[in-house]
């Protein structure tokens, strides 16, 4: 089988990895970091399968576009990729399905927004209705932090039109949990759970980012823990979704908070997580490409497997990540990470310079993986290949995967 995956971050790397097991993989656009990588659009590539990593061009048609040609496509088309384009829609979709959520409320002017924000309590939840990469939300128990939040959001000035709608939610409290769920259009099967960590510092301090590090598998998350979200948060989406006419293929990733009144529904996501991607997929003992053709298909048959190992990653960002990062600084030590028993790193943001070196060229630039008989032992062995590598300004969380 010959699988191309678009994109040209770690997930897509991780993705191309183990796809490669038993596949051909090409990977559009890539990078200089990622083998296999060419710079032909996505249409002019032939394949047997097309798996489209990020966000964007699922929500741009990509998947609708491949398929009007014939081609095996694992992403949703553009109508059901509108849960992660609009999370005010996919608020709607889920109240009518009765999945568990926050409670909520959607606002394009200022005033309204604000009056409601002052009648709730701390902490409070602002999410850009659009796409803004990962960082569309704010998180705080600042009511004037919020207020300002607000200001900024409806203005366009901090996300320009992802921002000019406004989902306000009911701040939740718990321990947080992501479960990727590959979905035929009909039914779901879930990958292994992890957990991720949102916030650029230690101790979760600092603004959200796209995912400072993850690990799996996760204490909380048992069998029964995993089919209760099949049950009662990803399949009566899949029922809602073909109810209104939309066939959905591809990964319907839940991220959920375990709260003391059970768990409750934070976001979906229309793609693989990224880190979480980088810690499940290493994982899997059965053919990651027989279970996407077939979900690409509509008719899945294939029931993943994965090893009792776990797997720890840490994403190594560029000064000023998430504002306003820095790139190209010159990334040393790769090879000597990468020689370490049980290490891996996948390609995030990197491009080549003059000499065929690699230089930072995006915010999240590395992820640096660890494997090993338990979590503490995966996380060791990430952080001692976190160690071998270094740029100016380097910068990374120091407690992903702690007690």
């Amino acid at each position: 089988m010959r699988v191309c995956v678009v994109g040209s971050g770690g997930r897509e790397h991780a993705l191309a990895d183990v796809l490669g097991r038993s596949a051909e993989v090409v990977v559009t656009p890539g990078s200089p970091g990622i083998p296999g990588s060419v710079p032909d659009a996505p249409e002019s590539i032939d394949a047997d399968l097309y798996v489209i990593g990020p966000e964007a061009p699922l929500v741009d048609g990509l998947a609708d576009r491949l398929r009007a040609e014939g081609r095996l496509v694992f992403g949703p088309g553009a109508d059901g990729a509108r849960l992660e384009g609009s999370k005010a829609w996919m608020k709607e979709v889920v109240s009518a399905a009765g999945v568990p959520t926050a409670e909520h409320a959607t606002f394009t002017e200022v005033d309204p927004a604000l009056a409601h924000l002052d009648s709730l309590s701390a902490p409070y939840v602002l999410k850009t209705d659009g796409l803004a990469a990962g960082k569309g939300v704010l998180v705080t128990e600042s009511l004037a932090e919020a207020r300002d939040g607000v200001a900024e959001y409806l203005s366009g000035a901090a996300f320009g039109d992802a921002g000019r709608t406004l989902v306000i939610e009911e701040g939740l409290v718990g321990p947080e949990l992501s479960v990727l769920a590959v979905c035929d259009g009909h039914r779901a099967v879930a990958l292994a759970p992890a957990q991720d960590f949102k916030r650029v510092g230690d101790g979760d301090a600092g603004p959200n980012t796209g995912g400072m590090g993850a690990y799996s598998p996760v204490g909380i998350a048992d069998g029964d823990v995993v089919d209760d979200v099949l049950d009662r948060f990803v399949q009566p989406t899949i029922d809602e979704l073909r109810r209104r006419g939309i066939d959905y293929r591809g990964v319907l990733y839940a991220g959920l908070m375990f709260t003391p009144n059970g768990p409750r529904l934070i976001e979906f996501n229309v793609r693989f997580g990224d880190p979480e991607t980088q810690v499940v997929l290493p994982r899997l003992s059965s053919d990651l490409s027989v279970l996407l053709a077939q979900a690409a298909a509509g008719h899945i048959e294939h029931t993943p497997t994965f090893v009792d190992d776990a797997q720890v990653t840490v994403v190594l960002a560029s000064e000023g990540y998430p504002a306003s990062p820095r790139t190209g600084d010159v990334i040393t030590g790769l090879d000597a990470a990468r020689a370490l028993d049980g290490v891996s790193v996948f390609c995030a943001g990197v491009r080549a310079g003059a000499d065929g070196e690699l230089l930072t060229a995006g915010g999240r630039v590395l992820n640096v993986c660890g494997r090993g008989a338990t979590v503490a032992e995966a996380r060791s062995r990430a952080y001692a290949g976190v160690a071998e590598i270094s740029w100016p300004g380097m910068h990374f969380r120091t407690d992903i995967a702690g007690s």
